[in-house]
């Protein structure tokens, strides 16, 4: 296995001693094996960060998805690629989900991400992918929120309490610890207490207030973020937003007015939000068009708000790049730790 380091230029991790060069032994992380990472919210959202910079600076590759969804929609399936500049990484991610139209607990969804180190052409792990997006993704929602958010604002409220919703108000305190009232849309009481869990587990001192009125709430709240599945309930309005309002659509919950009528929209790829945001498009299949994307506000080449009063929109599609920066991260602290199942794949 090859050695990896570290984007900050942290020394090299090798991994066991006396392994030969040129060992194209692959390392299996499996979910449980993630799981029992530790790592810190700041962690990861410096390690998104970084990855969205290196994007904007040129040096990393991230390439449109690939979609393959078949004609009744009961099952979608992506393929993406892509290279990280900082790290000298190549991987592909999968990801597969079936059951579309049957509740949460009946779906079978799988994701996978296999790294490879552009440097010495040697594989580097091949891993679960689900404890990545749980993660990436919220952190790319609270660094829209930093970049995007009114100035002064205190409130937010998150529609969805499933995997992405989470974890998105321990993020958005980390980015936005300014925040004062925290508010939850939810309609199943096991996701509101793990949510709660979330929270506490992060930030003790917290609570969240539950709110039935989705859109009552969000006029109301200086930050939303609509994480639910597609059988949500919730459909907020243009008109339920208050002036300098920032939605962030990472799910569902938002209705195609808060896109068609946004002052000033973001989208962390336009290509990608026009792939799997079609359900936000107007009659005629069309979208309005992106003022900017993700990664030249990250890097200060273009603003993500220009005005105080603006109804931001914005659009978090995940980018393979922030997916092969946090599951180098995760390997690094694998071969660390010891752990993983080495396989002779290619022998």
């Amino acid at each position: 296995m090859t050695d990896i380091t570290a984007a900050t230029g942290d020394p090299c991790i090798s991994d066991t001693a006396g392994t030969p060069a040129d060992d194209t032994t692959l390392r299996l992380l499996s979910t449980s094996d993630l799981a029992g990472i530790d790592i810190s919210l700041t962690d990861v959202v410096d390690t998104v960060e970084g990855a969205y910079r290196t994007l904007a600076a040129g040096r990393s590759d991230n390439p449109r998805k690939l979609t393959v969804k078949p004609s009744d929609g009961h099952s979608v399936s992506y393929a993406m690629l892509g290279r990280d500049g900082s790290r000298d990484v190549v991987a592909i991610k999968t990801s597969y989900k079936h059951g579309l139209h049957k509740g949460r607990e009946e779906q079978h969804y799988y994701t996978s991400l296999t790294l490879y180190d552009d440097v010495t052409g040697l594989p580097v792990a091949m891993m679960d992918c689900g404890r990545i997006g749980s993660l990436r993704t919220p952190a790319v929602s609270a660094l829209l929120a930093r970049e995007c958010a009114a100035p002064g604002a205190r409130s937010a409220l998150v529609i969805g309490t499933g995997t992405q919703g989470r974890l998105a108000l321990p993020f958005l305190l980390t980015t936005l610890p300014g925040l004062d009232r925290l508010m939850l849309f939810g309609t199943h009481p096991q996701g509101i207490e793990a949510v709660r869990t979330q929270l506490r587990a992060h930030f003790p001192d917290r609570d969240v207030e539950i709110v039935t009125d989705a859109r009552a709430a969000a006029s109301d709240a200086d930050v939303i973020v609509a994480t639910a599945g597609a059988h949500t309930p919730a459909a907020i309005e243009a008109d339920d937003l208050k002036p300098g309002a920032l939605s962030i659509l990472v799910g569902h919950g938002l209705a195609p007015s808060t896109l068609l009528r946004a002052d000033r929209v973001v989208a962390t790829s336009e290509a990608q939000m026009k792939v799997t945001g079609t359900d936000m498009a107007d009659a005629d299949g069309n979208f309005p068009a992106v003022d900017t994307e993700f990664p030249p506000v990250l890097a200060g080449a273009a603003a993500g708000r220009t005005a105080p009063e603006q109804r931001i929109f914005a659009y978090n599609s995940g980018l393979v790049v922030t997916d092969i920066a946090l599951g180098h991260r995760f390997a690094q602290l694998a071969i660390e730790l010891g752990l993983g199942t080495r396989v002779p794949l290619w022998r």
